[in-house]
């Protein structure tokens, strides 16, 4: 069977950009275009894409078709690999979503071995916002992810922790006026007008967001950042005082030129770990790289 035109669906439907598409599907722009259109044709003309010279975009029932498609690939690859004789080399592609900081943190204690075992696994890295992880396993865009383990993880969802890791506020080394003196006894009058760069969203938003709560104030944002790493650098650039993870802070190139304030009460720690959708398990691809991780 062909699965190709559904792969190349796939694609368009989520980069809704042609040669982003064609590039990650390895083919020409024209035969994209192609296969897009022969999938119309074979759903009697119904349109998945409204497109123009500049737009690409989903229509309700390209959404529909989207769900489909993924359940679709998802099943035939599950058949394929279940046929495979036991003791055949496990082929098929694994997507991995992370943050940067967790690329370089875990994957390669969590892959080396891994590929040595089945070098017939193709493995796909996407980096991108950790807030963005557990979205992208439950939508279908990711096979895993490296994500902190939310305050309630989704029925849905497998989890297995990796570490844990404190959440820090972090300022830069030189002198302001408006670094807290005495960060560990706050009081709303140190904190009120201290400029604050925060995640856009996430669990370590959700926690600094109930400190200030718990101190009786709003914090004052200076800036929102998708992805811990650059609160680091703007941190360190002397814009504000942030709020991220010890492991990044850890990682970062950018270290020495932010210090750890001694906030009290601390903030929780996060349990860094691996998610998969739960169903997912049964494909032999997802369960090999699923039992290649120990629990901490």
């Amino acid at each position: 069977m062909d699965m190709r035109p559904l792969k190349h669906f796939l694609a368009l439907a989520e980069s809704l950009h042609f040669g982003r598409a064609s590039d990650a599907c390895h083919v020409s722009p024209s035969t994209l275009s192609r296969s897009i259109r022969q999938l119309e044709e074979s759903l009697s003309g119904v349109r998945l894409f409204e497109r123009d010279n500049r737009h690409v975009a989903l229509t309700r029932h390209g959404e529909t078709f989207q769900r489909y498609a993924r359940e679709a690939l998802a099943q035939w690859e599950q058949l394929r690999l279940s046929l495979i004789n036991e003791g055949q080399t496990l082929t098929g592609e694994i997507s991995v979503y992370c943050s940067v900081t967790a690329s370089y943190s875990f994957l390669y204690e969590l892959l080396s071995d891994f590929r040595l075992r089945h070098p017939g696994i193709e493995l796909k890295l996407h980096t991108g916002d950790p807030a963005e992880a557990m979205s992208r396993v439950l939508a279908g865009d990711e096979d895993m992810a490296i994500t902190p383990r939310p305050r309630q993880t989704p029925e849905a969802l497998a989890f297995k922790s990796l570490t844990r890791s404190p959440l820090v506020f972090i300022a830069p080394h030189d002198a302001h006026d408006w670094i807290p003196p005495t960060p560990e006894s706050p009081s709303a009058e140190q904190w009120r007008d201290v400029p604050m760069i925060l995640s856009e969203a996430g669990l370590s938003r959700q926690y600094s967001d109930t400190w200030f709560k718990a101190l009786g104030i709003a914090p004052r944002i200076y800036a929102q950042v998708a992805g811990h790493e650059a609160i680091v650098s703007m941190v360190g650039l002397g814009f504000g005082i942030g709020v991220v993870p010890k492991i990044v802070l850890d990682n970062s190139p950018l270290v020495q030129r932010v210090r750890v304030l001694p906030v009290k009460p601390e903030l929780p720690h996060y349990d860094v770990g691996l998610c998969v959708l739960e169903r997912r398990l049964r494909s032999p691809l997802i369960q090999a790289l699923w039992q290649e991780v120990i629990e901490r």
